[in-house]
C-alpha cells in the first residue's frame, strides 16, 4: 500500500520506556499522529479510553477482527491489541505521519501490508534495569512481573528484524535518536516523492 505518509512502528518489551519516548515525541512533533489501538486489557493509572487505547471486552474485539476491521492484532501477555484499518488508512492517504505503538508480531504484519513502514525497536541498557523498571512503575504483582521478564527475552530477539534500534539507557538520548529516525525517514528519496509528488513531477524526476 503506498501513501504520502509515513508510518513508524515501535516496538519494545514491557517497560523498556515505549510509551514515554513516543509521548515525549508526539509533544515536539507537530506533523505526528499516533493511532490509538484497542486492547482487552484494563486500564492502568490515569490511562482513558481512545487516548492511551479504546478499551474494549474480548467478544467486542474478537467481533472486530472477523470482521477486518484490523491490519494486525495478536494476544500479548494473555490480552488482545489489534490496530483500526480504516484510521491507519485515512491518515496516511491524507499524508499525515502515524506512529504506532505495536508488539513485535504486530510491527511484522503491518510490515507486510505497508512496504515502506519503518520498524523501530526499544532495547533497555540490561536485564537488571529492566526488572528495576518494572518494579519502579508499581502496576504489576511480581509474578506478572516475573511473566514480563520472561517474555521479554523473546521480544528483545526480535529486533534484528526492525529498520532502527534505540538503546534507551538515558531517556534524553533515546528521545533524540527517535526524533532523528523521524526526521531521516521524511528526507529519503521515496519518502519525499510519495509526500512532495508535485515537486518531482516539476523537476522532471518521474
Amino acid at each position: 500500500m503506498d501513501t504520502p505518509g509515513n508510518l513508524f512502528c515501535v516496538a519494545a518489551p514491557s517497560g523498556a520506556g515505549k510509551s514515554s519516548l513516543v509521548k515525549a515525541l508526539l509533544e515536539l512533533d507537530s506533523r505526528l499522529a499516533v493511532s490509538v489501538s484497542h486492547t482487552t486489557r484494563a486500564p492502568r493509572g490515569q490511562e482513558q479510553n481512545g487516548r492511551e487505547y479504546w478499551f474494549t471486552d474480548e467478544a467486542s474485539f474478537r467481533q472486530m477482527a472477523g470482521a477486518g476491521e484490523f491490519f494486525e492484532w495478536a494476544e500479548v501477555h494473555g490480552n488482545l491489541y489489534g490496530t483500526s484499518r480504516k484510521a491507519i488508512e485515512d491518515r496516511l492517504a491524507r499524508g499525515e505521519d502515524v506512529v504506532l505503538e505495536i508488539d513485535w508480531q504486530g510491527a511484522k504484519q503491518i510490515k507486510q501490508i505497508f512496504s515502506h513502514a519503518v520498524l523501530i525497536f526499544i532495547l533497555p541498557p540490561s536485564w537488571d534495569e529492566l526488572r528495576q523498571r518494572l518494579l519502579r512503575r508499581g502496576e504489576d504483582r511480581p509474578e506478572t512481573i516475573d511473566k514480563r521478564m520472561l517474555n521479554a527475552r523473546d521480544e528483545v530477539a526480535q529486533a534484528r528484524f526492525f529498520d532502527f534500534v534505540i538503546i534507551n539507557a538515558l531517556f534524553e538520548t533515546a528521545l533524540f535518536d527517535l526524533k532523528a529516525v523521524v526526521h531521516s525517514q521524511r528526507l529519503r528519496y521515496a519518502a519525499q516523492m510519495r509526500n512532495r509528488s508535485q515537486v518531482f513531477h516539476a523537476l522532471n524526476l518521474v
